[in-house]
């Protein structure tokens, strides 16, 4: 006689079970899982949530940039159809402001270069005009005259030599661009006394070697002629 074949599944819970081992086994995986997301070293987790809201920093920065340049390229849009629709409103209104026959020949009236031409024609007329103006202007103006300030030394032979007439002796040399300034005594020794004038040469006309040779031409009053001072001026 055979036996019932359920008698043997009333002791068997494995089939009847299985739905245990079935959420045992996915938990199982959810905890391999959460441990492998959100570890478990403090260290660890802290660098990974200071990262992530660095991320979430740099995401939020981005954003922002991009709408600025979205907004900035609309603005220059909005700038730049305005200023389109400007100019061709200008334009129309300075076409209808202008008269026009109609029994004109259109061809004849355009000329699309000869405003241009006029336009350099003038421009280098004025030109040419400043210049010519400048040239005499400059023309005009007075040269630079260069000069210099001289100081001789005149000595006398000895201390019975008069000195006044001397100077006056000096100072009767004449030349165009010669000036004779102040003059002074100064002790040398034994009671001698030199003479000590000052003069304004213009460089071009006057040779200071010259004016050296023409007080030494004074031989009875004048032993020697000595520089003491040449500064240009």
């Amino acid at each position: 006689m055979l036996s019932d074949p359920t008698v043997h599944l009333i002791h068997d819970s494995v089939w009847f079970d299985k739905y245990k081992y079935e959420d045992a086994e996915k938990a199982f995986h959810e905890q391999i899982a959460q441990s492998s997301i959100e570890p478990q070293d403090p260290a660890v987790r802290a660098a990974m949530e200071a990262r992530l809201t660095k991320l979430e920093k740099e995401n939020k920065d981005l954003k922002e940039v991009l709408n600025n340049l979205k907004n900035l390229v609309i603005r220059l849009e909005s700038k730049v159809e305005s200023s389109l629709t400007g100019s061709g409103r200008t334009i129309s209104e300075s076409q209808k402001s202008q008269p026009s026959d109609a029994g004109d020949n259109k061809d004849e009236d355009i000329d699309l270069f000869g405003s241009d031409e006029e336009d350099d024609d003038e421009k280098e007329k004025l030109k040419q005009e400043r210049l010519k103006a400048y040239e005499e202007k400059k023309s005009k103006k007075p040269a630079l005259i260069a000069k210099s300030n001289v100081i001789l030394d005149v000595k006398p032979w000895d201390d019975e030599t008069d000195m006044k007439a001397m100077e006056k002796r000096v100072r009767e040399i004449s030349t165009e661009g010669l000036l004779w300034g102040a003059a002074r005594l100064v002790p040398l020794a034994y009671g001698i006394h030199k003479l000590q004038i000052s003069s304004v040469v213009e460089d071009e006309k006057v040779s200071i070697d010259w004016l050296q040779e023409e007080i030494e031409k004074i031989e009875d009053l004048v032993q020697s002629v000595d520089i003491a001072a040449f500064n240009k001026i």
